[in-house]
């Protein structure tokens, strides 16, 4: 999609006469009701390798969007750049043109020794400190994953037979002091010295700075939303290293998760069921 120079708009959700959005330039029919949310640009590329189907719709700003099909489910990947503001800008758009299910994928660094870089943490909560989110609620309503979503990204995994983990994330503002990081100079404050040990101490796996905003904002507009990260380093060890196929595991993972959801979402409407539960793939197999 041509990149318009000129933009007039309402204010209040500026978007063209065809419903273009404003930051993702994608329009009705564009994306479809599965969506991955990478913060890498590049990574939108990497996730629709693996669709039968894939077609480029539109690259303005940070998020870059491909549509397609996989497994005959249609399925979208958007990038969100770093950060809250812009997950929360395009995650807006893309529900206003019909998506209903989010899946982010990243990396993070993980706060428990036990965690290697390369393995996956699947993201079951965050800890809200990703400063976008409080500008939409009150800060003690809770960031959680859908528990479809939860389920799904597990299935998915054990069948790739990634090593993972679940539990609460911790979701951050910055990289640097936000993570407990000297800033630049070594600038330090007090509260710095101790968020990471606090937080181990309350078995929260791994600092990132998306997924509660995520999975805040689809719980209050009524969407499913998870997310499912790459551990690029280890905070205790002091180590860092980037493992491609650690990164290529976690695009595997949300792409079979996408196909499952599917399945169960089926199942959901041949059942008459609003939710999904395990017997219910009793039942269907006992037809």
């Amino acid at each position: 999609m041509a990149q318009d120079l000129k933009w007039k708009a309402k204010a209040d959700r500026p978007e063209n006469a065809d419903q273009s959005q404003y930051h993702i330039r994608c329009r009705p029919g564009d994306v479809e009701k599965y969506v991955l949310l990478p913060g890498d640009p590049e990574r939108v590329g990497q996730m629709a390798a693996l669709w039968e189907e894939k077609r480029h719709v539109a690259t303005y700003r940070e998020h870059v969007t491909y549509t397609g099909k996989v497994g005959g489910v249609g399925i979208s990947a958007c990038s969100t750049g770093a950060g809250g503001p812009s997950t929360a800008s395009a995650l807006e758009e893309l529900a206003e043109i019909g998506a209903e299910t989010f899946i982010r994928v990243g990396t993070c660094g993980a706060m428990q020794e036990n965690i290697e870089p390369g393995d996956l943490i699947i993201c079951a909560g965050a800890v809200r400190y990703d400063g976008t989110s409080d500008q939409y609620v009150d800060h003690k309503y809770p960031a959680i994953a859908n528990q479809e979503v939860v389920m799904a990204l597990i299935e998915a995994a054990e069948r790739i037979g990634a090593t993972y983990h679940v539990g609460i994330g911790y979701t951050a503002a910055s990289f640097f002091c936000g993570q407990g990081r000297p800033g630049f100079n070594n600038y330090r404050q007090s509260w710095m010295e101790t968020i990471m040990e606090d937080m181990q101490k309350a078995g929260v796996l791994n600092f990132e700075m998306e997924a509660s905003t995520v999975l805040t904002l689809s719980s209050l507009f009524n969407l499913r939303a998870g997310a499912v990260f790459t551990a690029v380093a280890n905070r205790v060890k002091d180590e860092f290293e980037y493992k491609g196929e650690g990164v290529a595991q976690s695009i595997a993972v949300a792409t079979e998760a996408t196909k499952i959801l599917n399945e169960w979402d089926e199942l959901k409407k041949r059942s008459g069921k609003p939710y999904f539960f395990p017997s219910l793939l009793l039942q269907q197999a006992q037809k």
